[in-house]
C-alpha cells in the first residue's frame, strides 16, 4: 500500500511540474519567437545551416543568352549543447508546504531554461558588423532609426526586431513622453501608451522588447541591438525536458530538467548593436 501511495505522489508531482515548467519555458523567452529556428534530427549533435550571398538581375537584350550566375552558398555549424538544473524535494517539505510545490518548481525550473536561451542568444549581438550608439551614453531615437536605415540600405528582410534593457527602454520612453525634458502636451499616440503602460510596440518599423537577460558590464553599459529573423539561429536537438527519480533513502524525489540546444550569429550583417549607458 505504502508504494502505490508513493508512486501515485510521484506521478501527481510530475505532472504538475512538468505542465508548469513547459508552459513558463515558452511563455517566458522573448528571443526563441525573434531568431531562426531550426531541429537537430536523425543523429548527430550539429547542424548545417547554408548561408546564401546576395544575387542581382540585370537587363537582357532581346534574343540574347542570359550569363550563368554561380550560387555558392557558405554555411554556419551550429553545435548543440547541454544546460541544465537540478533540486532535491524531501518528502517533509512537500508534504508540510502550504503551497502547490510541484507547480513553483516547475515555474522556477522553466523560467530557468527560458532565461539561459535568452542570455545565450542576446551575447550574440556582440557580434553585428554595424553598431550605432556609444558607452556610456542614452540610447536615442535617432540612433535607432539609424540603425534601421542602415539595415534598409543593405538590402536585409523585413520585419525588424528590437531587444533591449529594460534600463536603456526606460530612456527611449522618458525622451517619449518628453515628461523630463520638457511640455508632454502635444505627445504622440506612442508616448501617451509609454506614459500610460509603460508600453512602446512600434518605433521605425521595429517591434521593440525589453530583456533583463541582456548584460551589463562593469561599467553599466550594455549592448541591445536591432535584427533581422534571419540575423541568428537557434538549433533545438531536444526541448525542455523533466525528470523526477525517488531516492528513497533519502525521503525525497530529485527533479532535473534539461534542454540541449545551440545558438549562433548566421549573417552579422543582418543586425545594428546598439551600444547605451544601463544605469538610472
Amino acid at each position: 500500500m505504502a508504494d502505490e501511495t508513493t508512486s501515485s505522489t510521484i506521478s501527481e508531482l510530475y505532472t504538475e511540474i512538468v505542465a508548469e515548467a513547459l508552459f513558463v519555458a515558452n511563455e517566458q523567452s522573448i528571443m526563441r519567437n525573434l531568431v531562426r529556428n531550426y531541429t537537430i534530427a536523425g543523429g548527430g549533435k550539429s547542424v548545417e545551416v547554408p548561408i546564401y550571398g546576395v544575387v542581382s538581375a540585370a537587363a537582357v537584350s532581346e534574343a540574347a543568352d542570359l550569363s550563368n550566375t554561380a550560387v555558392n552558398p557558405t554555411s554556419k555549424t551550429i553545435t548543440a549543447s547541454e544546460v541544465g538544473i537540478m533540486t532535491t524535494l524531501t518528502d517533509l517539505a512537500r508534504n508540510s508546504a502550504s503551497r502547490n510545490v510541484g507547480a513553483d518548481i516547475g515555474r522556477l525550473f522553466g523560467e530557468a531554461i527560458a532565461k539561459k536561451v535568452d542570455t545565450d542568444l542576446s551575447a550574440l549581438f556582440t557580434g553585428f558588423s554595424g553598431g550605432q550608439g556609444s558607452a556610456g551614453g542614452e540610447l536615442t531615437i535617432d540612433e535607432m532609426f539609424k540603425a534601421v536605415a542602415k539595415l534598409r540600405t543593405s538590402n536585409v528582410p523585413a520585419p525588424y526586431y528590437g531587444v533591449f534593457h529594460p534600463k536603456v527602454m526606460y530612456q527611449i520612453k522618458k525622451q517619449l513622453t518628453n515628461t523630463f525634458v520638457g511640455s508632454a502636451g502635444n505627445m504622440p499616440d506612442m508616448g501617451n501608451e509609454a506614459l500610460r503602460q509603460g508600453f512602446v510596440g512600434t518605433i521605425a518599423g521595429v517591434q521593440i522588447f525589453e530583456s533583463s537577460n541582456i548584460a551589463v558590464d562593469s561599467s553599466d553599459d550594455s549592448i541591445g541591438a536591432i535584427f533581422a529573423q534571419d540575423a541568428l539561429g537557434l538549433a533545438m536537438m531536444q526541448d525542455l525536458k523533466v525528470e523526477i527519480q525517488r531516492d528513497a533513502s533519502l525521503r525525497s524525489d530529485e527533479v532535473v530538467a534539461t534542454a540541449v540546444y545551440g545558438v549562433s550569429e548566421l549573417h552579422d550583417s543582418y543586425g545594428i548593436k546598439l551600444t547605451a549607458d544601463s544605469a538610472l
